[in-house]
């Protein structure tokens, strides 16, 4: 029995032809939005996002915002916001529906509940704990528009969906969870490459469930992470040479990283458990960047949460320990600093990046290769 979705029901917000054709047929005003915001929509059409229907009032903000939590209660950390300027408020005027369109799609109605202006400082500073510009999600969030347009969404065109070989959607990954006969599934979060201490973790996890879900994060990275191609093709490698194929499977979430550390683990784990996950994997500086977050803060935030319907598992530091010739962590191995590889991903970057092979203690060789097999395997 997969995971109930978060709030009780998994959210299909899918136009029929008959209402796509009614909605074209009203000449609703049209605009522009950018990829990252019409994957939201498509999100929020598809369950990934439930129970949200669409782009979030003012009321559900501020709530989110103060007390992670929506308006009745239920737990949310990571506002989902549409922003529009204020040459779009005043073209939009007072209709009650808007289309939004992504390079010539059209990607979905939006029926209007709200527009209002935001405070940038507020929002930075309560969802990243800083306001300062070189955090990948303060900068997004000073380089958005002014205003918040607010309402329910009916997915129409969807958008040019990349790796679609790859996607699932949340009622799609239940079908296959319960065709494997998987009770208890866990959920992986990853942005990056497998090294072996990832498969340390996934493979220590999977020993408690029936079924592993490797849920990679596709899309807007910062400079210096793994392309998603890359991503892709590595851990294709990992799984054919060395996971069973019956406990495992694999399906890309096309989202933007935020890079909110705490915040963003919540978030992570609501998205799973819609995906079906019975348990989600917290690691160290689980969706941090630089030295924002304490490397257990996103693990400590979970206690917040004892209604969150999804049971996170929580792993401390790991290395490879030459002494005891195994993967080991504080807890199991007795060994000094002197016999421990750590998983250091700065290490293992630098030295793909001169073209050359981590060790085997660091990194299986087909992983390796896969990521070799890109002449430059970085987001610039």
């Amino acid at each position: 029995m997969t995971s109930i979705p978060h709030g009780g029901k998994l959210v299909e917000r899918v136009a029929s032809e008959n209402e796509k054709k009614d909605i074209l047929s009203k000449g609703y005003k049209e605009i522009e939005v950018n990829y990252e915001r019409a994957q939201e929509a498509v999100n929020i059409a598809k369950g990934v996002f439930s129970p949200l229907k669409g782009f979030m009032e003012k009321r559900e903000v501020l709530s989110v915002l103060d007390n992670m939590r929506l308006t009745n209660g239920l737990a949310w950390t990571i506002p989902i916001v549409l922003d529009i300027g204020e040459e779009e408020k005043e073209y939009i005027g007072s209709d009650e529906g808007i289309i939004l369109t992504n390079n010539g799609k059209k990607v979905a109605f939006l029926e209007i509940k709200d527009i209002y202006k935001w405070d940038k400082e507020e929002f930075a500073e309560k969802v990243y704990r800083t306001k300062d510009e070189a955090h990948p999600g303060v900068s997004r969030t000073y380089n958005m528009k002014d205003y918040f347009i607010a309402g329910n969404i009916l997915l129409l065109d969807g958008i040019e969906e990349r790796f679609p070989e790859y996607f699932l959607s949340p009622k799609e990954t239940r079908v296959l969870f319960d065709a494997k006969e998987w009770k208890k599934v866990v959920g992986f979060q990853t942005r990056n490459v497998p090294h072996l201490g990832h498969e340390y973790v996934q493979k220590t996890a999977l020993t408690f469930v029936d079924g592993l879900f490797i849920n990679p994060v596709i899309g807007k990275k910062k400079k210096g992470d793994f392309r998603d191609e890359v991503i892709l093709k590595a851990y294709r490698a990992l799984m054919d040479n060395y996971y069973p194929g019956n406990r495992v499977a694999m399906s890309i979430l096309p989202m933007e990283m935020r890079y909110a550390g705490p915040r963003e683990a919540i978030h992570h784990a609501i998205i799973r458990k819609n995906f079906g996950c019975t348990h989600f994997i917290v690691g160290r500086d689980h969706a941090g960047v630089g030295n924002y977050y304490g490397p257990y803060e996103a693990q400590e935030i979970f206690k917040y949460f004892p209604d969150l319907g999804i049971e996170p598992m929580f792993f401390r530091s790991f290395f490879y320990c030459k002494k005891c010739g195994s993967i080991s962590n504080e807890k199991t191995c007795p060994h000094g600093e002197n016999f421990h590889i750590n998983f250091s991903g700065t290490k293992i970057r630098a030295l793909l990046h001169k073209g050359e092979k981590p060790s085997e203690q660091l990194m299986r060789p087909e992983v390796a290769e896969a990521i070799l097999s890109f002449d430059n395997p970085f987001v610039e």
